[in-house]
């Protein structure tokens, strides 16, 4: 199998997997008991904190862990009882479809276009405040094209105003530097299964003083306002993921770029009229959506599949939907244009030899289509 769908999720990092297997098994304790099993599981889950947070720059006080992104996107947002939200129309669905249920209580919620590369614009944002603004949630990096947003140059604009500020960085956090006093949020997401780390376990940014209403009521976990037994094996994945993704995020960002530009320009050289979706100066290492006219992506996809070879068509909480995807619609794309697309996204154990397995079969599985096609077949 060569699997390149690494921004759906990733396999854990053979380092991590030792260091949280104890918690497992021999070190099984609940972090909240006084004996010594549970003071070791205290110990690693603060330890873990530290470690998000010299990542990210934080202090730990300021790192709670979740689930998931998606639990702490929905925490975020849902604790937004009146007034205005401001999100874009290309985010992850459970910031869309948390700002979907504030609507229905009575919250105003604008949804800001991005241009033909998936970016935001500063104006249009000063466009859409409102006196009663409340919270801004634009995410860091996209998950189905790779852009980058300018969170640090709207991050000064709200803080000047006082407005709260949010990014998901779901697909941004360990691999890309992401420093949160330089972005100037007052909330950041962020998934451990996104970086080599195991599902599970998400993370959750508050910067000190800002208050957010407890998500679980019972004990005394989290600070009090995310109660249950931590998922200790987890958060000791997560923080031993981070600082190893951090620590070789140069080097692997530049393995990541040579495996995007051999893809690209492989394919182009046998499919000359591919499209390239996304800001290609602004954004992620690894990742790359493409449009291949007159196939669809869900075609191609499943082609590779019968090769042993995993990418995708869109975002893997929406793949099996016969709908287009909202994020290349958003760009101005026809609906053909969108369903033509595939995302292929690189990671720590893709090589070179993989990749060029991938573009020879994308072209092969191409052109079978094509051929299907001229004998009246299905593409």
């Amino acid at each position: 199998m060569i699997y390149a769908d690494n921004a759906a999720t990733t396999k854990i990092s053979d380092s991590v997997f030792k260091k949280m297997l104890p918690f497992l098994r021999e070190q099984y304790g609940n972090a909240s008991s006084q004996y010594s099993l549970g003071i070791k599981a205290k110990f690693a889950v603060e330890q873990a904190r530290q470690q998000v947070a010299l990542a990210i720059r934080a202090d730990p006080s300021e790192i709670m862990f979740t689930s998931g992104g998606s639990e702490s996107n929905s925490w975020v947002l849902s604790s937004v009882s009146n007034g205005h939200v401001i999100t874009s129309f290309i985010e992850h669905h459970s910031v869309l479809n948390s700002c979907y249920s504030l609507e229905r209580k009575g919250i105003d919620v604008t949804y800001l276009p991005v241009d033909s590369k998936g970016r935001v614009s500063l104006e249009s944002l000063k466009e859409a405040i409102r006196p009663d603004t409340k919270l801004v949630s634009i995410m860091l990096a996209n998950n189905e094209i790779g852009t980058i947003q300018p969170i640090a140059e709207i991050g000064e604009y709200l803080r000047e105003r006082g407005i709260l500020f949010h990014t998901d960085a779901v697909q941004a956090v360990g691999h890309i530097p992401v420093v949160v006093k330089e972005l100037k949020v007052d909330f950041l997401t962020a998934s451990s299964h996104k970086f080599n780390g195991a599902k599970g376990t998400g993370i959750l940014y508050k910067r000190n003083g800002i208050l957010l209403p407890p998500l679980i009521f019972g004990g005394a976990q989290e600070c009090g306002v995310r109660a249950g037994t931590e998922n200790v094996a987890g958060i000791v994945a997560a923080g031993c993921a981070i600082s190893e993704s951090v620590t070789d995020m140069n080097a692997m960002a530049d393995k990541l770029l040579a495996f995007v530009q051999a893809t690209t320009s492989g394919i182009r050289a046998k499919i000359p009229g591919i499209i390239i979706n996304g800001d290609k100066n602004n954004r992620l290492p690894g990742l790359v959506n493409i449009i291949v006219d007159g196939v669809t992506g869900e075609s191609l996809v499943h082609l590779l599949d019968l090769k042993g070879i995993c990418v995708s068509t869109s975002s893997a909480c929406m793949s099996g939907k016969d709908k287009p995807s909202h994020v290349l619609m958003a760009l101005g794309l026809t609906e053909q244009q969108a369903k033509s697309a595939i995302r292929i996204s690189y990671g720590r154990y893709n090589n070179m030899d993989e990749v060029e397995i991938i573009v020879a079969s994308i072209c092969n599985a191409y052109d079978k289509i094509l051929a299907a096609k001229s004998k009246g077949g299905d593409s």
